[in-house]
């Protein structure tokens, strides 16, 4: 049985501690392991940030989408936004990449990403903003809470 869940919020840096708890609430009733519930903390937490400070510039006006499915052990999550976008997708996912090094920023986020994850996927276009596509294969296969 599959099940979903969607949450809207504005881009303001307290609402990345709201995301990442929501999110490990709803993977909750899968029972995954300590290890794969900080792994996806860690993902929406790096993703809703760039959207924060890439997408929006730390403006907050902008939206943040996130969309999570559970289907038979595997999670897929989708964190949006209709910000700035990304010019070069590959170079932003390239480790220790920064378009803000005057924030001091790590330039780690989709490394950490990547190595969390199943699959990551980046869509992104200038001036239309960014959809991260995460998948991860829990560990478990038990069924859902009723």
């Amino acid at each position: 049985m599959k099940n979903s869940m969607n949450l809207e919020f504005s881009s303001i840096s307290q609402n990345e501690s709201f995301a990442r708890v929501t999110v490990a609430a709803f993977v909750s009733q899968l029972d995954p392991t300590m290890e794969e519930l900080t792994e996806i903390k860690t993902v929406v937490s790096e993703a809703v940030t760039n959207a924060i400070i890439h997408g929006y510039h730390e403006r907050p006006d902008g939206k943040i989408y996130i969309s999570c499915s559970l289907d038979d052990g595997e999670m897929e999550l989708m964190i949006q936004d209709h910000g700035e976008g990304i010019a070069d997708i590959e170079e932003a996912r390239e480790p220790l990449y920064t378009s803000k090094p005057e924030l001091e920023r790590s330039g780690m986020g989709f490394t950490i990403m990547e190595n969390f994850m199943d699959k990551v996927d980046v869509i992104s276009s200038p001036e239309e903003g960014t959809t991260v596509r995460l998948i991860k294969h829990l560990s478990t296969n038990k069924a859902y809470c009723n």
